[in-house]
């Protein structure tokens, strides 16, 4: 039974109001939830009708999409679910839509390989796995990373929201030097994740630096008055080229960095290169020496430093120094312990 975008909008909102149990619902509170969302994600002002919200009500609770939902009516005028823990989008694929993914799914494999889709391998192998292991009732065949614990996850969709519609918000943000939060206006660019941590990329005011915050520093999100500041020259590409990381100094340049990788290391630095700049300056029996061209930053250090005894810093002298400086500092607490 074919289901266009908007029934599946109000599906959602009934659903997300009858596991609200916090609140009674009459069919007029489903109504007008119904009407305020379609309006809001959709533009609709002209309302839903009372006939239109009782047949979804009536699908919902048949199987011909599958939802078999436990709808009730309590005093005889408030909805809700008959099971507290019921969503329906908690309810497991059919074999219908399992055929259907890994139709999707051979579709899609089918552009491997061609630059424009390259970024959707990943989400190829994830979709292919997930049905394989549905249909099979198998475990999953690929455990890919994730952070179960990672906080700020829960403001992606406003985010990401507000970059689409070109919105200004209002935040509070409390970075881990700071001792108190702090509220701010804030005009959002770009999400963006890096080893499995969420930041957003935006700006506090005109003519100011780009900020990086990190998703989980984010205390609360509300919308603002501010008129949205627009950087049609911002491309994500051009803007991250010259680091490692998401920490970016605007108008700083980016020097060569020169490191030595041990022979037992060199095979993950060449294989994986450390950024899009790597070139092999020399190779002898005891390793390979690479160079970069990136700005010095904390994600940098931070690559360096997990090789351990594996890599040396040949140049610069300053960041030479920060290594070295930093790994004295981590065998004295070694030397410390009892």
């Amino acid at each position: 039974m074919p289901v266009n975008r908007n029934a599946l909008i109000r599906y959602k909102t009934i659903d997300q109001c009858l596991r609200n149990r916090f609140r009674k619902w009459t069919l007029d509170d489903l109504i007008d939830a119904c009407s305020d969302t379609l309006y809001e994600y959709e533009g609709i002002d002209k309302g839903v009708s009372k006939r239109t919200v009782q047949m979804d009500l009536q699908l919902m609770r048949s199987d011909k999409l599958g939802y078999n939902a436990p709808i009730i009516v309590t005093e005889r005028k408030y909805y809700t679910y008959e099971d507290a823990d019921y969503s329906i989008t908690n309810i497991p694929l059919t074999d219908q839509d399992l055929g259907r993914l890994a139709e999707v799914v051979e579709i899609l494999k089918q552009f491997k390989g061609f630059s424009h889709f390259r970024e959707l391998e990943g989400m190829v192998q994830k979709l292919e796995d997930k049905v394989f292991s549905a249909k099979n009732d198998t475990q999953s065949i690929i455990d890919f990373e994730k952070n179960e614990g990672l906080k700020g996850l829960q403001h992606l969709e406003g985010l990401y929201q507000a970059i689409l519609k070109k919105q200004a918000i209002d935040l509070v943000y409390q970075s881990f030097k700071a001792r108190v939060p702090q509220r701010f206006d804030f005009h959002p660019h770009l999400l963006k994740e890096y080893r499995n941590r969420w930041f957003v990329l935006g700006r506090k005011q005109a003519n100011k630096p780009m900020m990086t915050l990190a998703l989980d520093r984010i205390q609360e999100i509300n919308d603002s008055i501010e008129l949205y500041l627009e950087n049609p020259e911002f491309t994500s590409q051009e803007f991250y080229k010259d680091v490692i990381g998401v920490t970016v100094s605007e108008n700083v340049p980016p020097v060569e960095v020169r490191l030595f990788i041990t022979h037992y290391h060199a095979p993950y630095v060449l294989t994986k290169p450390l950024h899009t700049s790597q070139k092999v300056i020399a190779k002898d029996e005891h390793g390979v020496e690479v160079s970069i061209v990136v700005q010095l930053n904390f994600e940098l250090e931070r690559e360096i430093l997990g090789f351990g005894e594996g890599i040396r810093v040949v140049s610069p002298k300053k960041l030479k120094d920060r290594i070295h400086y930093k790994l004295k500092k981590a065998l004295s607490r070694y030397q410390e312990m009892p």
